[in-house]
């Protein structure tokens, strides 16, 4: 397990800065994720990192976004599955944290995948709008990585900014 991250100050400072300036410029619904994920990614480094949206009236996610598209590539729709995860998620309206590859494989098909990364932990944050789930933020990285501490700093630094980026990203990809 790699220790707790400690944020530098200084970086932290220009990622905040530096995101609504990149949100603003972006185009396309890849450029608003990939501003935020330069966000996350400046203060809590991780080897894996996706957005999913979610229709829940359709039952379909959709992997919108990857840091690693080649290894990890957005996808077309596939079915929510309701198990652990969607009741922890959607249900409890909270952060789920597998910190090993067993409890991944418990509520990822492609837990297999996942492992051939090099990743055994995932943290998914949910992004709600009211009572709407719009989309969760998913890092993965090496087993025991999410921390309480790496929980609570991700979740602090990105909630807002993520429901940010999902509105702009919808707007970007509506016909």
């Amino acid at each position: 397990m790699q220790p707790d991250h400690d944020i530098d100050p200084e970086m932290a400072s220009f990622a905040h800065a530096r995101f609504p300036v990149d949100l603003d410029g972006a185009e396309t619904e890849e450029e608003a994720f990939a501003a935020l994920y330069q966000l996350s990614n400046a203060l809590v480094p991780v080897r894996l990192w996706t957005v999913m949206t979610l229709d829940l009236k359709a039952g379909l996610a959709r992997r919108a976004f990857s840091n690693q598209p080649d290894a990890y590539p957005t996808s077309g729709t596939k079915p929510i599955i309701e198990n652990n995860w969607f009741k922890t998620v959607y249900g409890e309206r909270a952060i789920f944290v597998g910190n090993t590859l067993a409890e991944i494989a418990k509520v990822f098909a492609d837990h297999e995948r996942i492992g051939g990364l090099g990743c055994a932990s995932v943290m998914n944050l949910p992004v709600f709008q009211n009572a709407d789930l719009l989309a969760t933020v998913n890092l993965l990285d090496v087993e025991g990585y999410f921390t309480p501490q790496r929980v609570e700093t991700i979740a602090d630094v990105l909630t807002e900014p993520a429901l940010v980026t999902v509105l702009a990203a919808r707007k970007m990809v509506a016909p």
